[in-house]
Parts: structure tokens; C-alpha cells; sequence
């Protein structure tokens, strides 16, 4: 099953994501082949202000079980994040 985590950042923690975006970019390699994509949420002045995961997981505990492990989110940078599971139909 895919499921989308979209994680929005807390106000002014830009320096909290890119001291833990190596250790984060790492943990999503990790997942290999269940990663489907993942990427940056830009605010209008282009700044990193969220991030956008989707992982084909088993079901919405085993996507809670990969977000709570994110570094981001041990590090305490979002301000709340949100988990769905998403129907791929196009393309």
C-alpha cells in the first residue's frame, strides 16, 4: 500500500532541517525499492519548508513506524505532519 507523509516544518527551523538532512537523506535510502518518492515542500522564497514521502509499506502503522524514525522528526522539526494512504492512477 502507498501512503503519502507530508510533514510541515516548524517556523524558523530551517537550521534544524539541514543539520539532520544528511542523517535524513540516508534514512530514506534505507528503504530501497518501498521508497516511491520523496522530495521538499518550497515556501515562496524557494526556502525547504516541509517534506513529501511516499513509501509502499504494508499498512498505516508500519508508515507511522517510518515517519516517527525520520531524523527530522526525532529532531523535532515539524510543526505536524499528515499520513494517507494514496491511490497511484496516473501515469
Amino acid at each position: 500500500m502507498l501512503f503519502v507523509v507530508r510533514c510541515i516544518d516548524k517556523k524558523d527551523h530551517l537550521p534544524v532541517r539541514m543539520e539532520n538532512r544528511t542523517a535524513h537523506v540516508e534514512y530514506l535510502k534505507s528503504f530501497g525499492d518501498k521508497l516511491f518518492a520523496a522530495g521538499g515542500l518550497l515556501d515562496d522564497d524557494e526556502k525547504m519548508c516541509g517534506s513529501v514521502v511516499i513509501i509502499d509499506v504494508a499498512d498505516k502503522v508500519e508508515a507511522e513506524a517510518f515517519a516517527a524514525g525520520d531524523p527530522y522528526t526525532q529532531a523535532g522539526l515539524f510543526e505536524y505532519k499528515t499520513i494517507d494512504r494514496w491511490n497511484k492512477v496516473l501515469p
